[in-house]
């Protein structure tokens, strides 16, 4: 009986150490998913920022005089006061 109790505990702690194995490599796989999706996500926010400093580059460029104008301070007596 006593050489079966050995193999018992040797068999438990061969599958302790498979099980923790096994637990680290899922461990790394997250941890590896979980950077790949970060790194995506700040990708994603990057082009979005590129997207819309290029969209307000071209409402700015295909601005109508009237709108140029409407948004200048000519209007403003203030700007024009000697200082």
């Amino acid at each position: 009986m006593p050489l079966l109790s050995k193999t018992n505990k040797k068999q438990q702690e061969q599958d302790g150490t498979l099980k923790d194995l096994l637990n680290e490599d899922m461990l790394e796989q997250l941890r590896s998913k979980k950077s790949n999706l970060k790194k995506q996500e700040k990708d994603r926010q990057e082009e979005e920022q590129r997207r819309k400093a290029e969209e307000r580059k071209r409402r700015e460029a295909n601005k109508s005089f009237e709108e140029l104008l409407n948004e200048s301070n000519l209007d403003d007596p203030k700007a024009f006061k000697d200082k």
